[in-house]
């Protein structure tokens, strides 16, 4: 079947040497991408040029992605063709930057232009920090009759918190699958569906079986 995984960090420009990411390896998303392939899936890994996982990448097409801006254009660009599954693991940055100040000789804030290097001269920055747009919001809408998976990690909270979050995340999106995880959740992974139901699943491993074979339906 013809795959869709998304892996690592998106990031959003402060200037042209400065940015805003997530912490993400991309480890996890990449190495779905390889089981999937190695099961004989026609996989496309989209990675985030920030991953830092050094292994191997086994997906037929491997393309890296940047802004969040520009993760949702390859998206789009790719609900051209057939798409059996998306797994959506990127690690999407929630804020990007919006006005920008820094005091002026007279010590009153003054906005900053565009420019390719802020100065740090006034010893000061004010920040405004304006949400991204949620991808996982829109990928129905480009992709109709393609199963979506979606991740939902937490780092505070309980295990109940996640799955209920998880839980939102398919209401609202329409999606068929949701992966919590993270410290708020605990060792492993919760798989939840449509339905609500949660199975607890140890290991990355034992995820991407589970994954796999509702691939397969």
């Amino acid at each position: 079947m013809n795959c869709i995984v998304t892996a690592g960090p998106t990031y959003e420009p402060l200037d042209e040497v400065r940015r805003l990411t997530n912490f993400s390896t991309g480890r996890l998303g990449t190495e779905l991408a390889n089981f999937l392939a190695a099961r004989g899936h026609k996989v496309i890994l989209l990675v985030g040029e920030s991953a830092t996982y050094a292994g191997e990448r086994r997906a037929q097409r491997v393309a890296p992605f940047t802004t969040t801006t520009d993760l949702c254009e390859k998206l789009k660009a790719a609900s051209s063709k057939k798409v059996d599954a998306i797994f959506h693991a990127a690690a999407v940055s929630d804020f990007a930057f919006g006005r920008i100040f820094t005091p002026n000789e007279s010590g009153k804030l003054a906005e900053i232009k565009s420019v390719n290097k802020i100065s740090t001269r006034s010893g000061k920055l004010l920040v405004e920090l304006v949400a991204t747009p949620k991808i996982i919001a829109g990928l129905r809408g480009w992709y109709p009759r393609t199963r979506i998976v979606g991740w939902k990690f937490e780092a505070d909270g309980a295990r109940a918190d996640v799955l209920g979050a998880a839980k939102r995340q398919i209401a609202e999106c329409s999606t068929d699958l949701c992966v919590a995880n993270g410290p708020a959740y605990g060792e492993g992974f919760g798989l939840v569906t449509r339905d609500g139901k949660a199975a607890h699943l140890a290991s990355a491993p034992l995820l991407f079986e589970a994954l796999e074979k509702f691939l397969r339906g």
